[in-house]
């Protein structure tokens, strides 16, 4: 148990150090919220749960919906600017916010990819905090890499063992 832990642990703070090697020699905005759930439940190793499907096409599912709502209703808007209390920019970021948790929740069950961190992702987008095409990009590179990262521990550890 005490093992399990320190490996789990280990490995998901790996996943994201790499990512943050990235950030550093880029500059660019690799590491982001959804990624932590994300390399924890790689690093919990389920199977079922931390396939590239689910993993890759929930996050791919959270960046189109999120980029879709954000740009029809709150484009230009962001969360972490003060909004007058009953603002129409506050009920259009509350409502970007609503409709991109529901669609991604259903394009992840309608296109069987479902991925819990995902829905983050789509929220990330959808509130103005990375809510560029560029960003999308930029989220599912790293998706793409943290799990190629794992795939790449789980390889080491099988020669390891």
């Amino acid at each position: 148990m005490v093992r399990d832990a320190v490996r789990t642990g280990l490995e998901a703070g790996l996943l994201i150090a790499l990512l943050g090697l990235i950030v550093w020699a880029t500059g660019q905005p690799f590491i982001f919220p959804s990624l932590g759930p994300t390399a924890f439940a790689l690093a919990l190793r389920t199977p079922e749960q931390t396939t590239a499907r689910r993993v890759i096409g929930g996050h791919g599912c959270g960046v189109v919906v999120g980029l879709f709502v954000y740009n029809s209703l709150a484009e230009g808007l962001a969360i972490t600017a003060e909004h007058v209390p009953f603002s129409t920019d506050g009920l259009w970021l509350s409502a970007s916010a609503a409709l991109s948790v529901a669609g991604t929740a259903a394009a992840m069950l309608l296109t069987r990819t479902s991925h819990a961190p995902a829905c983050a992702t789509t929220l990330i987008i959808a509130l103005g905090l990375l809510p560029d095409v560029s960003d999308g990009a930029i989220i599912l590179l790293a998706v793409t890499l943290l799990f190629a990262a794992h795939r790449a521990v789980l390889r080491l550890d099988r020669r390891i063992a």
